[in-house]
């Protein structure tokens, strides 16, 4: 079969595996598990912000590798990436404004499959030979419903995914952006990554939480203020924005300018897949993180995890869409990360625009890279064991600089087949341990003492 011909076939099966039937279980997984926890995500969210951005750890000297914030940190450097940049821009191109109103339900459906998450994840977690807790899907799945074959299963597809959606696009994504802005050849931004990724994750977890526990909240704020500054700029245009996003939702726009025109299918079909792609809720990544974080109790690291969800698509790609509706660049033909930065030009003088995108989409990438080799880490960890956690950081490095100076179409494709692939098995464990998420969460609201 020629290259074409492989190409076709795979990106055949991405489309396949990240259908309607997968997107209608990941949002019905979270109406469903919102309906069962009683729409905590928003009664408790205060207080779930209070823990984990304000509080940030526990008062006690309590089991674990990391703070409950460093965790959250650690978890927001996986799912604060290109998507937030680039796959807004897709999502609203592609499917109109009413896309960002899809992503928001997403998010805040989200937010219950990651608490769910996190609760299993802290429940189910084990520490192994060298001190260190580990969990996520692939324990919950094997100790709380007795699958280990499906708990294996995950394993194998997150560390695969790890090598693609979690290294290799994400520092091509980094070495594209840098020769654009600042002619810096690839090689030499694959070698600087390589570096600057082996002097983090050579510490494990203590050493990604400390640095992400830094880099998260800057890189954030950095993007954030640049888009409320543009916000703020078209401040009187936003009720017409907002009303723009919400009649888009289910009256999409007719074809105009750039703009293909969308259905309503459409519509919601970018807006939920791009949101999904985001905030990463449901695929079984972010409790791998949420295992190692120092609690007292499942539901307290449940909380902060879902503020994940909140800061991730509520905030940051709600930042990214309404700047792009907002300077009216939504519907030129341009896409993807390219697509932002104009936009973000057209909002700020001088070259600030350009600069925010690039550095932005520098940081997000990189802070990614950082999250998912703990989580390929933990994933390797659990099928060998122990002993190929150091061969398994060298492999990651080295692929770190592969990434950079090569091209990644069929990488990127790959990348997406296993990213979707670890959600299936993730799903049955959420679905079937349902019931032990609820008796959990209504033995933590019955204490009054966790609710300081």
């Amino acid at each position: 079969m020629s290259t074409t011909g492989i190409e076709h076939l795979l990106q055949a099966v991405s489309n396949l595996i990240w259908g309607i039937p997968l997107i209608v279980l990941l949002v019905g997984t979270g109406f469903w598990i919102t309906f069962r926890i009683k729409g905590l995500q928003f009664t408790k969210l205060g207080h779930a912000l209070y823990l984990g951005l304000i509080k940030r750890k526990e008062d006690g000297d309590e089991p674990g590798d990391i703070t409950h914030f460093q965790a959250l940190m650690t978890a927001l450097s996986a799912t604060v990436g290109t998507g937030n940049i680039a796959g807004v821009a897709t999502a609203i191109s592609a499917g109109g404004p009413g896309a960002l109103f899809w992503m928001w339900i997403t998010g805040l459906v989200g937010m219950a499959t990651k608490y769910a998450e996190a609760v299993l994840a802290v429940k189910y977690r084990e520490t192994d030979a060298m001190g260190n807790m580990s969990g996520g899907p692939m324990y919950y799945i094997s100790r709380g419903l007795k699958l280990p074959w499906l708990g294996m299963l995950f394993a194998i597809f997150a560390s695969i995914a790890a090598f693609g959606i979690g290294n290799m696009v994400q520092s091509n994504s980094v070495a594209d952006a840098v020769q654009a802005s600042f002619h810096i050849p690839y090689y030499m931004t694959g070698l600087i990554l390589m570096i600057a990724t082996g002097l983090v994750i050579i510490g494990g977890i203590k050493t990604i939480g400390r640095v992400t526990g830094v880099l998260v909240p800057v890189m954030i704020v950095f993007y954030v203020a640049g888009a409320l500054v543009i916000i703020l700029l078209e401040i009187n245009r936003i009720p017409a924005a907002i009303a723009l996003i919400v009649r888009e939702a289910f009256t999409p726009t007719a074809a105009t300018g750039g703009f293909l025109g969308s259905t309503v299918m459409l519509t919601i079909r970018m807006g939920v897949a791009r949101g999904v792609f985001s905030n990463e809720s449901g695929l079984g990544s972010a409790p791998i993180a949420a295992a190692a974080a120092q609690t007292r109790h499942p539901v307290t690291q449940a909380l902060v995890s879902m503020t994940q969800t909140f800061i991730d698509t509520i905030i940051i790609c709600t930042m990214t869409g309404l700047v792009l509706i907002l300077t009216g660049k939504w519907n030129t033909g341009l896409t993807g990360a390219e697509l932002t930065s104009v936009a973000f030009q057209s909002g700020l003088p001088g070259e600030w625009g350009n600069l925010i995108v690039t550095v932005g989409l520098v940081l997000f990438a990189y802070s990614t890279i950082l999250g998912w080799s703990y989580y390929g880490e933990k994933s390797i960890e659990y099928i060998l064991g122990e002993r190929a956690i150091r061969p398994y950081r060298l492999l990651f490095v080295i692929f770190v600089g592969v990434g950079a100076i090569v091209k990644l179409e069929l990488v990127w494709t790959i990348a997406d087949i296993f990213n979707g692939l670890m959600a299936f098995p993730n799903l049955v464990g959420l679905l079937g341990l349902t019931p032990v998420i609820v008796k959990i969460t209504k033995d933590y609201f019955s204490r009054d003492d966790n609710l300081v």
